[in-house]
């Protein structure tokens, strides 16, 4: 009994050896098994950079939709059952302000056949894509932009020939401070402030905007607004958005057109999600190509080893151990991969991130998965070789 118990326990495999002879079979072909994990790692890279890239862009969305706020809706004018557009009524805001929950309610009224130039020289078939339009007092608010330079309008400016630029139409013409003169309407306005980009209402960067009386005065505005804002109650966005199109216009609500300008941007994060999850396919392929890079290695190495094979058989190690030894190196090398792949993946989200002004958003269990599917392939690979290994036997290992 105590031969048998002592044969047994030198047959035993402890965790310590396992770990020398996989880390010994990899040292003992460096060149092999850098080349061997390369295919792992970069397959890796392209997955974590991927879904690192598109979660560093998915928060600044979710960022931006947060400072502007969900709540705004857009109102425009649709069509009657003939076909012919159907103008926003005059006392639309009116209406608007009177719904619960309501905070602002602003509009903007393009004129027609009104153009904005630098100067009174240049070709009146230049228009660059810029149109004019009147603009009520409350804009800002309720479309959330932001004056980048000068001032916006007020019950006194409004009332004579001054004009607020969008970003797109101060810099196409020109203006870069405000005080400027332009030509606008065959006439000169002073510029007396410039927006900044509006995410949520980008129609207005390309808009030269004018207040509503001196529009009145000197184009014949009649008071229909083209495009109306409006912002509510956050819990009561949805009801707002359903009482709108009735309040505004009880006999034909099918002719007002409702959106939420947020839905694009969650739209866009959407779009950016399916194309991640494509990049993702591609980066698995990739995975799945280092993969078998690895179990051709191991399949080339259990033959290159089988003297020492045939040697540690002899010497008491028994299939399981020959086994584990080259599953074990197997996991090691794809490890290794995995390892080196998520340091790459991570530092070209950071690279693209910071390049794009965004924060380096991966979760961290993205990359603690990276590793771990690394593992699980290199077992995978290894498992084919592990077995032919242990096949081997002692006597015609050590005899070739």
């Amino acid at each position: 009994m105590s031969g048998r118990s002592t044969l047994n326990q030198r047959s035993r495999l402890r965790t310590g050896d396992l770990l020398a002879l996989g880390f010994h079979g990899l040292r003992a072909r460096p060149l092999r098994a850098i080349l061997s994990s390369l295919g792992i790692a970069i397959g890796i890279a392209a997955m974590i950079s991927v879904i690192g890239i598109s979660t560093s862009s998915q928060a600044l969305i979710k960022d931006k939709l947060s400072e502007l706020g969900t709540n705004l809706l857009t109102v425009t004018a649709g069509s009657d059952l003939l076909g012919q557009d159907a103008p926003l009524p005059a006392d639309s805001l009116a209406a608007i302000r009177r719904i619960e929950g309501v905070q602002h309610a602003s509009s903007t009224a393009t004129l027609t056949d009104i153009f904005v130039f630098r100067n009174a020289e240049l070709d009146r078939g230049r228009t660059g894509g810029l149109s004019v339009a009147a603009a009520d007092l409350d804009l800002l608010e309720a479309s959330g932009a932001s004056v980048l330079a000068g001032s916006w309008l007020n019950e006194a400016t409004a009332q004579f020939p001054t004009v607020v630029l969008g970003r797109t139409s101060a810099e196409r013409l020109g203006i870069q401070t405000p005080g400027s003169q332009i030509w606008l309407g065959e006439q000169t306005f002073t510029v007396v402030g410039i927006l900044d980009a509006s995410p949520l209402a980008p129609e207005l960067d390309s808009m030269a905007l004018i207040g509503e009386p001196i529009a009145a005065t000197l184009f014949g505005y009649t008071g229909n607004p083209t495009m109306i804002y409006e912002r509510s109650d956050e819990d009561r966005v949805a009801a707002v958005r359903t009482l709108l199109p009735p309040t505004i216009s009880p006999e034909s609500p099918s002719e007002v057109k409702v959106s939420r300008p947020s839905d694009a941007l969650a739209a866009k994060n959407t779009v950016d999600q399916a194309f991640t999850g494509l990049l993702v396919g591609v980066g698995s392929i990739a995975l799945l190509v280092g993969g078998i890079g690895v179990a051709n290695t191991m399949v080339i190495s259990v033959l290159e080893r089988r003297r020492e094979i045939g040697l540690r058989r002899s010497l008491g190690a028994t299939r399981r151990h020959i086994r584990l030894q080259f599953l074990f190196e197997a996991m090691l090398l794809a490890a290794y991969g995995g390892l080196a792949g998520t340091a790459l993946g991570w530092l070209i989200t950071a690279i693209t991130a910071r390049s794009n002004g965004w924060i380096v958003a991966i979760p961290g269990e993205v990359l603690v998965a990276g590793v771990a599917v690394t593992i699980v392939v290199g077992a995978i690979a290894g498992v084919l070789p592990a077995v032919r290994a242990a096949k081997t036997s002692p006597t015609a290992a050590l005899s070739s």
